[in-house]
């Protein structure tokens, strides 16, 4: 795969089992890897692929129409990590993460910390606004 790009969705929640299986087949069928926090408010959204990947899961999800869909951050390369912190990303990209493949995450904190295992934790954080820095 070349360079990795992700997305980062936010709904009011997300309880349909239906649409969670259309979003796992989507995550097979364009080969990405699919994180969702199922249950109460917020729903969290995480994707991450190729190019065409990303942006075909996210027009996946839009087309389920979400309550209160939020694209916070749009398909996009990965960035890279932030000065300082472990560089885990290349190691979990090639190793870590199973393309093809949805998850679930039952709270905010359990997907925060498969966040930060992904190398993308600031990056999420800023998108879910809980944080203003660059």
């Amino acid at each position: 795969m070349s360079a990795t790009w992700n997305a980062l969705i936010r709904t009011h929640h997300i309880t349909s089992r239906k649409k969670v299986a259309k979003l796992r087949a989507a995550a097979s069928n364009y080969n990405v890897y699919a994180l969702l926090r199922y249950g109460g408010c917020p729903g969290i959204m995480y994707c991450q692929g190729s190019e065409s990947g990303v942006r075909d899961w996210v027009s996946t999800v839009q087309r389920l129409r979400y309550k209160d869909f939020q694209l916070e951050r749009k398909p996009a390369a990965k960035q890279a990590k932030a000065d300082g912190q472990k560089s885990k990303e290349t190691a979990q990209d090639k190793d870590g993460v199973k393309y093809g493949k949805l998850e679930e995450s039952e709270s905010v904190k359990d997907f925060g910390a498969k966040m930060e295992e992904l190398g993308v934790w600031a990056w999420w954080r800023k998108g879910m606004g809980y944080s203003h820095e660059d």
